[in-house]
């Protein structure tokens, strides 16, 4: 009787403990189960965002491409054959826009046609202004402030042609002698008259003595 009773003592300590021993474990998978949920959502909604954030990135290019031909198709045949010359003219030597204008309706265009043509050409004028600066310095000299004059002659904005002179490169105590060695070899100066000369195209007197100086005065 005592040993019957002890077995099932031993059975009963067992069966709470195996009790136990399965409630942790359910627990435990209970546990991870919650934490893979969690993960899963966050992982989606990440996800979904930045599918979200490339969809409106693509419908925004869309629209700017819709926009773009749009203007393209509203422009009248002569607007569009004024951005073709345009374009032309500036594939083989500079313009200001006001130059550019010009020459526009010096070959026939209406003057909305040469604006269309002028705003649409895509033309950076402080870069045109600096080109046209170097034009003129491949075949004769000037100094800085003639340059910059001879470019508001062209039609430039004082902005842009102090930038194509601030931006050329020259050298204007070289640009002086050449502009004296071009006065002497057409006619005859004094030295002083020579220096007179130089100062009346621009130059300072110091870059006038230098120029005088560089030519044998």
């Amino acid at each position: 009787m005592k040993k019957k009773l002890l077995t099932l003592l031993l059975l009963g300590v067992f069966a709470l403990s195996f009790t136990a021993c399965g409630s942790d474990g359910t627990e435990q998978t209970s546990d991870t189960e919650v934490s893979m949920s969690e993960t899963g959502i966050s992982d989606i909604e990440v996800s979904m965002d930045g599918q979200e954030d490339s969809d409106m990135s693509q419908a925004a290019n869309e629209d700017e491409a819709v926009q773009e031909e749009a203007a393209d198709t509203s422009a009248t045949m002569g607007e569009q054959n004024a951005l073709n010359a345009a374009d032309s003219y500036l594939a083989f030597t500079a313009f200001s826009y006001s130059g550019l204008i010009d020459q526009l309706e010096y070959e026939g265009y209406s003057a909305e046609e040469a604006a269309y043509a002028a705003d649409n050409c895509g033309a950076d004028w402080n870069e045109q202004a600096l080109a046209k600066a170097l034009d003129y310095l491949s075949f004769t000299a000037f100094s800085y402030s003639g340059l910059i004059d001879q470019l508001e002659y062209e039609g430039f904005t004082a902005e842009e042609a102090a930038y194509g002179a601030d931006n050329c490169g020259a050298d204007w105590n070289e640009q002086a002698a050449v502009k004296a060695q071009e006065y002497l070899d057409y006619s005859s100066f004094s030295r002083s008259e020579l220096v007179n000369q130089l100062e009346y195209e621009g130059f300072t007197s110091e870059q006038a003595e230098y120029g005088v100086s560089a030519v044998g005065y």
